[in-house]
This record gives structure tokens, C-alpha cells and sequence, in this order.
């Protein structure tokens, strides 16, 4: 039903900037960006796999790993069919695979960062921070 397809991804210096992208392709009839949970996760080598931002599906609330608060942002284009991730003053840290991700989940937004939420899961595009 789902389709993510990310891009941006690249090679940058800590406290530079990078903007991700993620073409989404939805195959159910009048649904728009809106009727998905939909954000990013990462995974770092040798680490598990995070929540990085999320938008939830019931009521459109956004949220963040407290890692990322203040220098990451989330928005999403519904006429586009595009969610971004605008990543400022990035630290070696945030070095990962970043997935774009999407679900019908609608229950509660204490599990919204939860990776089992999510059954549709993009190819993954590859942050690198580093002098």
C-alpha cells in the first residue's frame, strides 16, 4: 500500500546541515500523508535501531528523541506526498542509516517511536558526520 523511497543523504561536517527526503507513494485511494503514522529512524553501527521524529497519525502531534530536540525538524508536504527531515548543527553521533518509515497505527503516542509500530519502511539513505 506503501512505497518510501529516501534521498539526501550524504557525507557532511559536524556542525553543518543536511535535509532528507522521502517520496511516498500511496496506493489506497484518498488517503493523504495524514492518515499514516509517518517519521524517520536511524541505526548506527552496533546500536539499535531509533526513533528519530514521528507524526502521529491521530492527531498530527510531533515528536523527537531527545537526542535531536532543537536541532532536527519534521514536516511533511501532503499536495507532494513528501516527508523532510531538516537536520542542523549534526555531531558525529547522528552518523546512522536513515529510514523513513509509515503505519496505520492510531493507538496511543506513547508507542509512536516504537519500530514494531511501523510496517512500511524505505530503503534507507546513509548520514555520514565527520572532519
Amino acid at each position: 500500500q506503501v512505497q518510501l523511497v529516501e534521498s539526501g543523504g550524504g557525507l557532511v561536517q559536524p556542525g553543518g546541515s543536511l535535509r532528507l527526503s522521502c517520496a511516498v507513494s500511496v496506493a489506497v485511494s484518498g488517503f493523504t500523508l495524514d492518515n499514516y503514522a509517518i517519521g524517520w529512524f536511524r541505526q548506527a553501527p552496533g546500536k539499535e535501531r531509533e526513533g528519530v521524529s514521528c507524526i502521529s497519525r491521530s492527531d498530527g502531534s510531533i515528536y523527537y528523541a531527545d537526542s535531536v530536540k532543537g536541532r532536527f525538524t519534521i514536516s511533511k508536504d501532503n499536495a507532494k506526498n513528501t516527508v523532510y527531515l531538516q537536520m542542523n548543527s549534526l555531531k558525529p553521533e547522528d552518523t546512522a542509516v536513515y529510514y523513513c518509515v509509515a503505519s496505520y497505527y492510531s493507538g496511543t503516542d506513547d508507542l509512536i517511536m516504537v519500530p514494531e509500530v511501523y510496517g512500511y519502511w524505505g530503503q534507507g539513505t546513509q548520514v555520514t558526520v565527520s572532519s
